[in-house]
């Protein structure tokens, strides 16, 4: 991981995690990937910086594609590459530049047409079909060198020329190496070099590596290695290490292709030493959906792409692709939570590379930022919505005006949590239950704000600000506090303000109103509610509708006659 001091953008190690750091100062991204192709074009991208711009969007990523910059083997044009960072520069925007090289969502299409028609020279997978046909895959074999030399020559060329135009600016951020790479149609390569590679010993590095830190990996990984822990042979072929099966064909994947990356990664980060990762298409094991298992990919190597940074070979990516900052998940249906807690994997920084951009996505964020201290997140397809009916925009907005708040308590082990509340869907109970949390010797209860009508959707974050004070971010929730102590016979609010941000740059919060009476249901709950409060039939107006969105409250507690 970079530590440098330099103006170059790099990660700074916290006791939770790590932040990204700009010009010396941490940095909060709130990301939104483009189309595909869309940062291909100038003049498109043109109509689609002010969108991004009015949408609270502060970093973009969009790619840049191998086939482009290098039309001629050796002959590299960068013109569009600069043009797409100026036009980022000149409204106030951030890049992250997506290197679409040999790999982009499991297959080779990028790669420039020089290498698309000599397959002789660049070899392609194969996958096994029935009655044993091998049949050429659209992807580049991972066990060919060629390719991986051409790659990485690339790759150092775009770095050194980003290096060239942006190192005093810092526009560009990072850089993702590849995209959701991986094979699909099988669990593993069987063109003969792959077949070749599979049928010798396994690298003793990674047997060592296994057997030496068994009890640290992912908890994904460790049922794929029964075999390899009963059996007392630890050198062999890779089935006669781990056994057969398409498990051991995604290790004996995963391997290579973490090879494969770090060599791209390494002469990238020789020319720039920008922060680099690459994202995951993930295994569909935790659904937060309704979508059949095959619309994401599947549950076994090949439906998803087979030895991409999946959790349960992510130990294998994090150990054999060291020039990688880290590996990160795209979550569209996999549950949010969940894949976020995963991702964090021996402290590695988050990052969702690719989410959801509707509302459902962006109620998630706030778990990101709030409890599992991301660095940031990206909706992809971003530049297809307008800002007004943009999700993001109203959530980026508040986390726009509270960034150095949130970073801040980043930094502090325990002190925030991020949640949300989905709409009730008609004739469905909530599946939203409260959430507890302790905080010193506090326990916070987070519910649903309170209305007679229907229940509406929350999001938000909750700051421990020291002692019984606590920050309260969002909408839609209400929050109860209990103390502790065993002396404790009473637990009431003692103040509630609406905060309003008086300076961004330092995150320092005035007083625009305190609240008490209804809007703290006679001194016990403090309320952040909707916008647009639902009273049902109710005839009295009892929930004020959401302003600045920022609270501030104080609990306190009584016993034996005496404040606590």
């Amino acid at each position: 991981m970079v530590t440098t001091t330099s103006k170059i953008p790099h990660f700074r190690k916290t006791e939770t995690s790590s932040q990204l750091i700009v010009h010396g100062k941490p940095f909060l991204v709130l990301g939104a990937e483009l189309q595909n192709s869309a940062l291909t074009s100038a003049e498109y991208m043109n109509e689609v910086w002010p969108k991004l711009k009015a949408a609270n969007i502060n970093t973009v990523l969009g790619c840049v594609t191998w086939e482009n910059i290098e039309k001629i083997e050796g002959q590299f044009d960068f013109e569009g590459v600069e043009k797409l960072v100026l036009g980022a520069r000149a409204h106030g925007l951030r890049l992250v530049i997506l290197w679409f090289g040999s790999f982009k969502n499991g297959v080779s299409t990028y790669v420039p047409s020089w290498i698309k028609t000599d397959p002789k020279r660049f070899p392609r997978a194969k996958l096994r079909k029935a009655r044993g046909v091998l049949k050429t895959a659209d992807v580049l074999s991972i066990f060919d060198e060629e390719a991986k030399r051409a790659d990485a020559s690339a790759f150092g060329e775009l770095m050194r020329f980003l290096r060239k135009i942006d190192e005093e600016y810092s526009t560009v951020l990072m850089v993702q190496v590849e995209n959701e790479c991986g094979l699909l149609g099988d669990s593993r390569d069987a063109s003969p070099a792959a077949t070749k590679k599979f049928l010798e010993p396994v690298p003793k590095a990674l047997v060592e590596f296994l057997s030496s830190d068994f009890e640290k990996l992912h908890a994904d990984c460790k049922p794929n290695l029964d075999f390899f822990k009963a059996n007392s042979t630890s050198s062999g072929s890779w089935e006669e290490v781990f056994g057969v099966g398409p498990q051991t064909d995604e290790l004996f994947m995963a391997y290579h292709y973490s090879l494969y990356l770090n060599e791209v990664a390494a002469a990238g980060k020789k020319e720039y030493p920008l922060p680099l990762y690459t994202n995951v298409w993930q295994n569909n094991y935790d659904a937060d959906n309704t979508f059949p298992a095959f619309v994401g990919g599947g549950k076994e190597p090949g439906g998803y792409p087979s030895g991409g940074g999946t959790t349960n070979v992510l130990d294998i990516w994090q150990r054999f692709a060291p020039n990688l900052d880290m590996i990160t998940p795209d979550v569209y249906l996999n549950d949010y939570t969940t894949s976020c807690a995963k991702y964090r994997h021996k402290n590695q920084p988050l990052f969702i590379a690719e989410q959801r951009r509707d509302e459902h996505g962006a109620r998630r964020i706030w778990v990101a930022y709030g409890s599992h201290q991301a660095i940031g997140v990206s909706p992809f397809g971003i530049d297809t919505l307008e800002p007004k009916t943009n999700p993001f925009t109203k959530h980026y907005g508040l986390l726009s005006s509270v960034s150095q708040i949130v970073l801040e308590a980043q930094r502090r082990p325990n002190s925030s949590i991020g949640f949300y509340f989905d709409e009730i869907t008609k004739n469905a109970s909530d599946r939203f239950q409260s959430i507890i949390k302790h905080f010193g010797d506090w326990e916070l209860r987070i519910e649903r704000a309170f209305v007679f009508g229907k229940s509406g959707p929350g999001a938000g974050m909750i700051i421990h600000l020291g002692g019984a004070k606590f920050l309260l971010i969002g909408w839609g929730f209400q929050v109860r506090g209990r103390s502790l102590s065993s002396a404790a016979e009473f637990t009431g609010i003692l103040r509630f303000e609406e905060k309003l941000v008086a300076d961004r740059e330092t995150g320092e919060l005035r007083t625009l109103r305190t609240l008490n009476g209804d809007e703290t249901r006679g001194g016990l709950v403090a309320v952040m509610p909707n916008e647009d409060p639902d009273y049902g039939d109710f005839p009295i107006c009892v929930t004020i509708p959401a302003r600045t969105m920022i609270g501030e409250v104080e609990f306190y507690a009584i016993g034996e006659s005496s404040r606590l």
